[in-house]
């Protein structure tokens, strides 16, 4: 979770919700959240789902993510006033308490580009889970070569912005095999008058059997593996990663 402007800065990170609204992982996600007295969203951006958690179900929701421009959006928005947000590494962090669910959704475990970072995050969730509390996350499985979509011609879509009117938006992608990381950019171009927002950012598409490991090895356990969000068993050509587990 390195530095990246698409979400850092504040020009840019005001597209998020715009360009990508409710999604079924936070459909799943509210659904998972029923019941439990506390909840911890890791990456939680522009904070929909924590608001959602927090206010559908009055659950104790503490949201984290490590770009502030993110996070002032979510502090800005109706609701955001039930929602402990901190700003914070999910690598690193230590909040000195326990949760019964722990979620990452939007790919956000995708941010961390290498084995370390993703065993400390791992780490990070069993030293965050209550005894009998739960975990979810999503990765993209690398054998559907979904960043082969991300070219301008495959990705462009048109965006209407409160401010600017219609803004075109689309990707470009470039793919490091040998260490399975997709670099790709994505550009906000205003219709109006031309003005252009372009931002760099980095994925990694780790192995289910590097996913593995490093879950057994942060002490954790699965119980489910999903291969999308409607909660479809793992196939080998899934699009998602999706583990729901336990400490071990």
């Amino acid at each position: 979770m390195d530095e990246d402007r698409l979400y850092r800065d504040a020009a840019l990170a005001r597209f998020y919700d715009l360009d990508n609204g409710w999604t079924d992982d936070r459909s799943f996600c509210l659904n998972m959240a029923r019941g439990c007295a506390s909840v911890l969203d890791l990456g939680c951006g522009t904070g929909e789902l924590a608001i959602r958690i927090a206010g559908d179900y009055h659950t104790a929701v503490t949201a984290v993510d490590p770009a502030l421009a993110m996070l002032n959006l979510a502090r800005s928005k109706r609701g955001a006033g039930r929602v402990t947000w901190v700003e914070a590494d999910a690598r690193d962090l230590d909040l000195g308490r326990s949760f019964d669910l722990i979620v990452m959704t939007g790919h956000a475990f995708q941010s961390l580009l290498s084995e370390r970072d993703r065993a400390a995050c791992l780490t990070a969730f069993a030293r965050h889970l209550a005894p009998e509390g739960r975990f979810i996350f999503d990765s993209r499985n690398p054998a559907r070569c979904e960043w082969r979509e991300w070219r301008p011609a495959l990705s462009r879509r048109e965006i209407a912005d409160p401010e600017f009117g219609s803004v075109a938006a689309w990707n470009d992608v470039a793919w490091d095999s040998a260490n399975y990381i997709a670099t790709y950019e994505t550009v906000y171009l205003v219709t109006s008058d031309g003005h252009e927002f372009r931002a760099s950012s980095q994925i990694a598409f780790p192995s289910l059997k590097e996913l593995k490991r490093l879950i057994a090895a942060a002490g954790l356990t699965v119980d489910t593996w999903f291969g999308d969000w409607t909660g479809a068993p793992l196939a080998a050509d899934s699009a998602e990663f999706i583990p729901l587990g336990r400490r071990a």
